[in-house]
């Protein structure tokens, strides 16, 4: 169903390093790219999330409440990525856990300050 999500930046040069490295943890990719927005994902057609700056060109700002998850194959897999993203610098938003019986998630904050969720589901 979800094609994909864009994240806004005020430095796309900085968030692309950014998801650059966290991407390569999760095996994901850059995809394809536009003049304005990079694409990952583990391959075309399959979900993606874009990193760029709006398109109204005026300031990006974070949304209260805009939250991607982004899944992965393991609970060790959250525990690396997490690692990753603040090993980057990211803040942490929550530590790698248990948060209901079929959902292991670690949250952590980009460099522009949007939240983004790890996580193994089932």
């Amino acid at each position: 169903m979800l094609a994909y999500i864009t994240l806004g930046t005020n430095d796309k040069e900085r968030a692309v390093a950014f998801y650059d490295a966290i991407m390569e943890v999760m095996g994901g990719r850059r995809v394809f790219a536009t003049p304005k927005l990079q694409f990952y994902g583990v391959s075309p057609g399959a979900p993606m999330i874009a990193i760029g700056p709006p398109y109204d060109d005026q300031p990006a700002t974070v949304g209260n409440g805009v939250m991607p998850a982004l899944a992965v194959d393991s609970k060790e897999m959250v525990d690396k990525v997490y690692a990753k993203a603040l090993e980057l610098g990211a803040p942490s938003e929550g530590e790698p856990g248990q948060r209901q019986p079929t959902f292991y998630g670690a949250y952590f904050r980009d460099p522009d300050g949007n939240k983004i969720c790890v996580c193994k589901l089932g």
